[in-house]
């Protein structure tokens, strides 16, 4: 039977597909995606508490290196297997490389009910993952286009965008609150959040159901080898998380997150940062991959596929 929370995702995604009223207020999904990168962070900290040192380094660098990796290795497939043009394939190249922070919620806590062992530096690979994947991403586009920009935007504008989004700042803020004060020092504040983690998870999920509903609902036949690519990539993509996180010898639970975030791609910074760099890309075509094929892919089936991967 699949996690409690992933059946909240299959309730969105029925409630979309039939055309239900059911909706969840703009203001009330920003509140609960708040609270889920704040408490991804707060755990992430608590968990490095007292654990930091210089023998973490090794495997923050393979993890970001995986960031730079991904998306040079996806764009020349894009460009010349899925036959995208060259503004969508960069595009791709960036989203894909880029990662999902709700399948790294529904990751981590599947790796807490199956009672894995995890790192708490874990939630610093969404940040390793995300950034490079995305300069990397609008890097391609502009070498290949001849795209020229003034010395006072470029990379530098893109740079602090990505890094100062609302999630990073909560992400990196959350760890350094947790780190800072541990579980037990902060546990007034800090349990309220983590004791209420799944519950928003769940309703974050919920949400995520009628999303990629809608995604669903645009699907037509030219749209095929996209199709094909957003439900076979990501199992390919996991490889090369389960690889690294094998290599440098973490826990279980540290190489499933690291092979579900792989696997994953990003709806939230990734589309933010193409759409002001890469205005000829199709970005309604990169949601309805990422967050229509994708996170379902990974929330149903691929996050169990990758754990019976471990050995």
């Amino acid at each position: 039977m699949p996690d409690i929370v992933v059946m909240f995702f299959l309730l969105g995604l029925v409630g979309g597909l039939v055309k239900s009223d059911l909706a969840i207020p703009k203001a009330a999904y920003d509140v609960l995606s708040l609270l889920l990168m704040l408490t991804i962070g707060l755990k992430g900290g608590m968990a490095l508490h007292g654990n930091m040192g210089w023998n973490l380094l090794p495997e923050l660098l393979s993890v970001a290196f995986l960031g730079f990796l991904i998306p040079l290795i996806l764009f020349p497939l894009l460009l010349k297997i899925v036959r995208l043009n060259l503004a969508d394939s960069a595009s791709f190249a960036a989203h894909y490389g880029s990662v999902s922070a709700g399948t790294f919620a529904v990751a981590l806590a599947y790796a807490e009910t199956h009672q894995l062992v995890i790192g708490g530096q874990v939630t610093l690979y969404l940040v390793l993952l995300e950034l490079p994947a995305i300069v990397i991403g609008l890097m391609l586009y502009r070498h290949f286009s001849g795209v020229k920009q003034a010395a006072s935007g470029g990379m530098l504008s893109i740079l602090h965008e990505a890094l100062t989004n609302r999630g990073v700042i909560l992400l990196v803020g959350g760890v350094l609150i947790g780190w800072m004060y541990g579980p037990r020092q902060g546990a007034g504040v800090t349990d309220l959040y983590t004791g209420a983690f799944m519950g928003v998870l769940a309703l974050f999920l919920l949400e995520m159901g009628l999303v990629a509903a809608e995604a669903l609902s645009k699907l037509s036949r030219d749209k095929i080898p996209v199709v094909i690519f957003a439900i076979v990539a990501p199992s390919i993509l996991a490889l090369a998380g389960l690889f690294v996180g094998k290599l440098l010898g973490l826990p279980d639970g540290s190489v499933l997150i690291l092979a579900s975030l792989t696997a994953s791609a990003s709806y939230i910074a990734a589309p933010v940062a193409v759409r002001s760099a890469i205005p000829q890309a199709d970005i309604g075509l990169a949601m309805l991959a990422a967050l229509g094929l994708t996170f379902p892919f990974n929330v149903l089936v691929g996050i169990p596929l990758y754990h019976s991967l471990i050995g």
